[in-house]
């Protein structure tokens, strides 16, 4: 096994992103979950409340649609969604759909969106559990439902529709009915959308406060529309910046003056940017100074690129690298520490750092990383420091105990 390999979802989630998850209460533990109760329970407790108590209950509702044959996790049952839609329909508010991989579960969920049309939904959230299932649904049926509820709903604010086939006539829609409301937008791996339409969205919600796209959908237009006077400030936009085929995509390039323009309107913008590309494809990328917050590398990552990020992302709070290779990244680390003040939280997978560099690394941010996630088979020892003392070491620097990470043995 190569030195501190570990997976790619292990290394790009060693920090969960800002607002991404969701806390369950203190107070519920998984015995107490609605959501572990027996469909037939709930449906009991459904028929004695009072009409006020229905609709309260039902405003918040989450569909799970699942093929018994190749999912092991439960649906919602067809008597329950039934009567949701028929009695409860016009007290939906929050509304969630988590499909499993199949083409029939995403269908389904396409077939109930097209029957809210007697809703107010404020929030609406289209989920894959497993791969992206509603892309393989016919893209006029996934359209024509998706706008019956933007069509309807005349107050939507937050909308997740990653890996959907929606396009830019449907995002006209929801512009002409919910552009004063809107406040959150996801939509990620959405290739039927052009930059045009996004732009389109900028250009009229002027509440929009989070944005979640790919990065072919980013221009310096965009960013300068979000900037406006008319535009409230922006808080979180995740970029991701996505190859699936080294030396097939290109990269454009965002001037340095667009993104100044967004950090001088939006002082506190979170920028978080993931990347999935191959080493010879981030020549674009990090030339100038770029204000990003948060830095996720799922694929390898050169030497030079990391010593870019030290130069040119002075704002950077949070740094997780999958893998680099066998070369030390003393240097680069050591500048990232020096001109990133920001930084807070930093992970390693397969990469090679030597003690005395590390501590270094961990001497000169001192107490401000708050999160430092470490695997044991990136240090190297040198005449300075051996992996006994190197702990010791470090927990000095940080004011608290710290321990690298261990692969698992199993």
């Amino acid at each position: 096994m190569k030195r501190g390999r570990t997976g790619l979802k292990s290394q790009c989630q060693i920090f969960p992103s800002l607002g991404e998850r969701a806390k369950r209460p203190k107070w519920m533990t998984p015995a107490q979950d609605w959501g572990n109760l027996p469909h037939h329970v709930v449906l009991q407790i459904f028929q004695h409340l009072s009409l006020v108590d229905r609709a309260r209950a039902s405003s918040v509702f989450e569909f799970e649609l699942n093929q018994p044959a190749t999912s092991y996790l439960r649906s919602t049952h067809p008597d329950l969604i039934q009567q949701i839609i028929k009695k409860h329909a016009q007290h939906l508010q929050y509304v969630s759909f988590k499909v499993d991989s199949c083409t029939e579960s995403a269908e389904a969920a396409c077939d109930i969106l097209s029957q809210l049309v007697n809703c107010t939904i404020k929030t609406l959230g289209l989920i894959s559990t497993a791969r992206p299932s509603f892309m393989d649904v016919s893209q006029a049926h996934f359209v024509s439902a998706l706008t019956v509820v933007f069509v309807n709903s005349k107050s939507l604010s937050s909308i997740r529709i990653d890996d959907t086939p929606v396009d830019d006539p449907s995002l006209k829609v929801l512009v002409a009915n919910n552009s004063d409301t809107l406040k959150l937008l996801k939509m990620s791996s959405c290739p039927h959308v052009s930059p045009a339409g996004i732009l389109c969205v900028a250009d009229q919600c002027h509440g929009l406060r989070e944005l979640a796209l790919n990065y072919h959908l980013l221009s310096d237009e965009l960013l300068l529309a979000l900037s406006s006077e008319k535009h409230v400030h922006l808080e979180h936009l995740r970029i991701d910046v996505v190859s699936e085929n080294p030396g097939q995509t290109h990269f454009h390039t965002i001037k340095r003056s667009s993104w100044e323009a967004l950090i001088r309107h939006s002082p506190k913008v979170n920028i978080v940017m993931y990347f999935f590309l191959y080493e010879e494809e981030f020549e674009p990328f990090f030339c100038e100074e770029t204000p990003v917050t948060h830095l996720y590398f799922g694929r390898a990552v050169s030497k030079m690129m990391l010593g870019r990020i030290g130069l040119n992302c002075p704002r950077l709070v949070e740094l997780v690298v999958c893998a680099n290779g066998i070369e030390p990244l003393d240097e680069e680390l050591i500048r990232i520490a020096e001109r990133c003040k920001s930084l807070t939280a930093i992970g390693l997978g397969e990469c090679e750092v030597t003690c005395s560099g590390f501590v270094e690394f961990v001497k000169m941010c001192g107490g401000r990383l708050t999160q430092l996630s470490i695997m044991e088979e990136v240090l190297i020892p040198d005449s300075s420091y051996n992996m006994e003392q190197i702990h010791s070491e470090v927990s000095k620097h940080l004011g608290r105990m710290w321990f690298p990470d261990m692969m698992p043995t199993w």
